[in-house]
């Protein structure tokens, strides 16, 4: 038997409330697959935790967590507590440290759902880069409160950071329809993105096969909303792509509904599964929060830890429910509860799993 230690960071707000209805789905996968366990534990790191400690995590935090295979996470953010804090404190930290330089976000339109957008012909990748670019932390500020202060950010790119995540992209697309899609803005920022395209156009010299293009963002930002049945795979910079998959996550229906994963591809580290949407404490405590993009985000780390099976009976379940149409979270036109979708999918599962597995 397999097992799997997964480190579990519920966070704030509706982060508890989706984590649980994700668990609730492993636990039901262990049950039915009879060759895997999860071994869960949970740590209480987050925006309560800092106004209790001071810290978001503890001091040798990012050592617990390195003898874990996965790290399932909520969501962090509170008010009373500045953003730049808990994700300083927090996020930015374990994805350095463990090196996940990939963010990979799928955009897709579940069957059932009904997205912002004429077409129904939804379904890319955005293969971010996630350690370094506008997101190194590299600046500072001067003469703070005063008439000459000056605040300096610098955005760090290297040839072995963006060529790796550019192969990732490249080998992805290769799996997927052969098409992939550079984002830049090099008419503008003349050395880091020039950089970033010089490197994409002799990576692609390897890879003959796949079909490539170089967009500005702003022009990619209209191209998702106006031909997104023409995208595969999207690479993109840290900044260009958190941006661009809050986006896709709205072309979804819902950003409940997108699902994330911050990899470190060799798994020489751990890599951290998070649903894209915040901490909601406008929604958090009256129990409809959309679990799906937890609940696909599940499916994501299964599919990290090489049980593609699972993940991919999670999918099929998943899109069964939103296909029904019966249990759906407000925000997606519904008006069932977190815990009855969660209930729904896990029904599902088990459903699929007498006839298939």
């Amino acid at each position: 038997m397999k097992k799997y230690k997964i480190a579990v960071i519920p966070g704030d707000g509706v982060g508890v409330e989706v984590i649980n209805e994700g668990l609730k789905i492993l636990n039901t996968i262990k049950e039915i697959h009879g060759g895997i366990d999860f071994e869960f534990k949970t740590f209480p790191w987050s925006c309560e935790y800092y106004l209790k400690t001071g810290k978001m995590m503890p001091k040798d935090g990012i050592k617990i967590l390195s003898d874990f295979e996965a790290i399932y996470l909520g969501a962090v953010g509170f008010p009373g507590v500045p953003d730049h804090i808990s994700l300083w404190g927090l996020l930015l930290p374990i994805r350095k440290e463990f090196d996940q330089y990939v963010n990979l976000r799928p955009v897709k339109l579940l069957k059932g759902i009904k997205g912002p957008l004429r077409t129904e012909k939804i379904d890319f990748v955005v293969v971010r880069e996630n350690v370094e670019g506008e997101y190194s932390g590299t600046g500072g500020r001067l003469y703070q409160g005063t008439e000459n202060e000056v605040a300096i950010q610098t955005a760090v790119f290297t040839r072995k950071g963006t060529e790796r995540v550019m192969r990732y992209a490249f080998e992805l697309a290769m799996k997927r329809n052969k098409n992939l899609i550079s984002t830049t803005k090099s008419n503008a920022l003349n050395y880091g993105m020039v950089f970033w395209d010089d490197i994409f156009n002799n990576l692609k010299n390897d890879y003959p096969e796949v079909e490539t293009r170089t967009m500005h963002v702003d022009a990619l930002s209209g191209y998702f909303l106006l031909h997104p049945e023409n995208i595969d795979v999207v690479v993109a910079s840290n900044l260009f792509g958190d941006i661009l998959t809050d986006l896709g996550s709205a072309m979804q229906g819902s950003i409940g509904i997108a699902p994330g994963a911050n990899i470190n591809p060799e798994k020489k580290y751990p890599s951290m599964f998070e649903p894209v949407h915040g901490s909601a404490p406008d929604v958090a405590g009256k129990g409809i929060a959309n679990p799906i993009g937890a609940i696909w985000t599940a499916s994501m780390m299964l599919d990290h830890l090489g049980e593609t099976d699972s993940a991919k009976l999670i999918m099929k379940a998943l899109e069964k429910v939103t296909e029904e149409g019966i249990y759906l979270t407000k925000d997606v036109g519904g008006n069932s509860k977190t815990h009855e979708v969660g209930d729904a999918v896990n029904n599902k599962i088990k459903e699929l799993a007498k006839n298939s597995w």
